[in-house]
């Protein structure tokens, strides 16, 4: 059902800063603006907005860019080991994600719509009202900004919990 709604969400774009030979901020050129999408039927679009393979992150001689520039035909699990992962994710209409549990600390940042969370084990709901457009119900889109650090093991009174991540569209963490 919500696969058949068009977007009603501006489309996305990065814009990367780097330094020329002189020292210069300047924006790079490397990548295109336009981030690619990968659909999850009936739930939601994911994009990889950036990504660093280590933490603190390196930036020299445009390192990062290259390492992010590999993570775009090969994409990261949910977090990377020793870096950080940023993506936006747009949630259809009325949409619900699959229960997951990640082993990471995670920010998450509601940008647009309503977002309902669902417990730690848990699934994100896009709740955001239908808007009125000539007195027609439109179904409306919600976009949500991620970063994900990988954190430790979590353990509960001796118990590990595992990462779950079925049917959520990406794999495990690396």
């Amino acid at each position: 059902m919500a696969d058949k709604v068009p977007k009603n969400i501006r489309p996305l774009n990065r814009y990367i800063t780097t330094h020329n030979n002189s020292g210069q901020a300047i924006f790079s050129s490397a990548i295109s603006e336009v981030m690619p999408v990968q659909r999850i039927p009936d739930s939601a679009d994911f994009s990889l907005a950036y990504t660093s393979d280590h933490f603190p992150a390196q930036l020299n001689n445009d390192s990062d860019i290259t390492e992010y520039n590999n993570y775009l035909s090969s994409p990261p699990g949910i977090t990377i080991s020793t870096g950080t992962v940023c993506r936006i994710v747009d949630i259809q209409p009325h949409a619900t994600s699959p229960m997951h549990r990640t082993v990471s600390l995670d920010y998450g940042v509601v940008l647009e719509g309503e977002i309902e969370l669902r417990g730690t084990n848990h699934a994100w709901k896009n709740v955001t009202p239908d808007a009125i457009v000539d007195g027609v119900a439109v179904p409306q889109w919600a976009r949500m900004l991620y970063v994900l650090s990988p954190s430790e093991e979590i353990e509960i009174e001796g118990k590990k919990l595992k990462e779950v991540v079925d049917g959520i569209g990406v794999r495990a963490s690396t």
